[in-house]
């Protein structure tokens, strides 16, 4: 007998929830993005236009000032909110916190992020949930340190293999029902809803687990996680934790596997960005 549930078009026409007709700018979600590095300066817009594209009203993006032009420039859509240090530190996170709208339905951190001490992260962390934010969690802000701060609150964390035995101290390797077994256990030890990224990919709150094959190996090019996390990120602004996990792996994986019936293994992250409202469009519901 599966110890786990597998996801289907059927499941995901009972999760979508209809948008009201009479809604206003900000009733249907406002997100923050928080990432960003002298590197990797692209994870965190590829996140933002994904939140954008679930659906999202308003979708903030934290960057590292040294990034600000280019990322400008990369998209009219974003709403830019640059902090000076090129790493993650308390003065930023300070600033941040004074610059952002009091209102953040939900928040992801992590995407290209330098992060050379915990505790500007864990300071981030806590004010957010303060603030009643929901978080996801991902990359570069996936370590250990955090655990205590988001543990019992609904948090979900975004994984790859390697991140999390950084996170969690265990190896995700083996046969499915090892990796099911041992997601289930941290997520119900921690309190979280843990979606390990892989060919399958695990998602399970410690009660519930869900498996959802990956549809194409054109989605190993970099940046389709980022967009993974904008995603989640975006419905999580709508939907319960596991629910917005499994809706973010449907759509993306989806958009990936008609965008390699197109045009192979040549896709590009940023592709996933024009594929996915034509994509997404087929489940819309207006009430």
């Amino acid at each position: 007998m599966k110890d786990y549930s597998l996801v289907d078009d059927n499941l995901i026409r009972k999760i979508v929830k209809p948008r009201n007709i009479l809604s206003r700018k900000g009733e249907n979600g406002i997100s923050l993005v928080v990432g960003g590095s002298r590197i990797y300066h692209g994870a965190p817009l590829l996140s933002s236009l994904a939140a954008l594209r679930s659906g999202n009203d308003l979708v903030y993006t934290a960057i590292p000032k040294i990034n600000l032009i280019a990322s400008r420039t990369f998209s009219p859509d974003l709403i830019i909110l640059p902090f000076p240090d090129d790493k993650l530190t308390t003065g930023s996170v300070r600033r941040l916190l004074n610059t952002i709208p009091k209102r953040i339905d939900a928040a992801a951190i992590g995407m290209g992020l330098n992060v050379s001490k915990s505790q500007p992260l864990i300071l981030l962390i806590q004010k957010l949930l303060e603030g009643d934010s929901n978080l996801v969690i991902d990359a570069g802000a996936l370590l250990p340190e955090i655990l205590p701060s988001i543990s019992n609150n609904e948090t979900i964390v975004t994984p790859h293999a390697g991140e999390f035995k950084r996170l969690f101290g265990d190896s995700p390797t083996g046969k499915l029902s090892e990796q099911v077994e041992l997601v289930s256990r941290k997520a119900r030890e921690f309190g979280l809803i843990i979606v390990l990224k892989g060919y399958q990919n695990i998602v399970s709150d410690g009660e519930s687990t869900f498996v959802i094959e990956r549809t194409t190996p054109s989605m190993t090019v970099g940046g389709t996680g980022d967009i993974l996390s904008g995603l989640i990120t975006g419905f999580r602004t709508k939907y319960e934790s596991v629910d917005s996990c499994l809706l973010g792996l449907f759509f993306n994986g989806k958009a990936g596997l008609t965008l390699s019936s197109k045009i192979g293994f040549h896709m590009l992250a940023s592709d996933l960005l024009t594929e996915l409202p034509y994509i997404m469009k087929e489940y819309d519901i207006i009430e």
